[in-house]
């Protein structure tokens, strides 16, 4: 193996590693609850943590789907019609027949394929432009790198999130 490749190998499983343990917080703070726990907001925000999880793994799985199938995968991101506002919003709460253990499945085989790409796409440098949004600068593109270095930095931040959740529900910690 040559140089190149041991350190390509050992970026591949940093990502993972990195991933895996923000996403370890972000089930650690379900850990236990029942589902009316689960789905109670305990602060001002409309965020509950059995929401938050299913809005982690949608967007993982959105981001992987860029990587892999450029800027269509992640939508339109400027139509804010009131159809479009609700579907967004559906994202962070459980629908008719959604549970905490079926969203957990569900993050679980999420996790399952972003792993599988981080260990086989042929080049984490493959890009694809941006959709437009208001968030992104105009004409920008990010490799499948930056793309997954995005992920995690939104697993982290929402395992945040649900840090301070669960610890508004019943005092217990998740990360401290």
């Amino acid at each position: 193996m040559t140089t190149e490749q041991l350190s390509t190998e050992c970026e591949r499983a940093d990502l993972i590693e990195s991933l895996e343990r923000h996403r370890w917080f972000l089930r650690f703070a379900v850990r236990e609850l029942s589902e009316e726990e689960a789905t109670r907001r305990t602060t001002v925000s409309e965020l509950n943590l059995a929401g938050l999880v299913k809005h982690v793994a949608a967007g993982e799985e959105a981001w992987v789907r860029f990587i892999v199938e450029g800027p269509s995968a992640l939508g339109d991101f400027t139509d804010f019609s009131e159809a479009a506002m609700a579907a967004r919003s559906d994202e962070f709460r459980l629908l008719d027949g959604e549970t905490l253990d079926s969203v957990l499945a569900e993050y679980d085989a999420v996790a399952a394929r972003t792993n599988e790409l981080v260990r086989t796409l042929p080049d984490l440098n493959v890009s694809h432009p941006l959709p437009e949004a208001p968030w992104f600068e105009p004409g920008a593109a990010w490799s499948a790198r930056r793309a997954l270095l995005h992920i995690i930095a939104e697993t982290a931040q929402h395992a945040g999130h649900a840090d301070i959740i669960r610890e508004s529900l019943d005092g217990a910690l998740t990360m401290g």
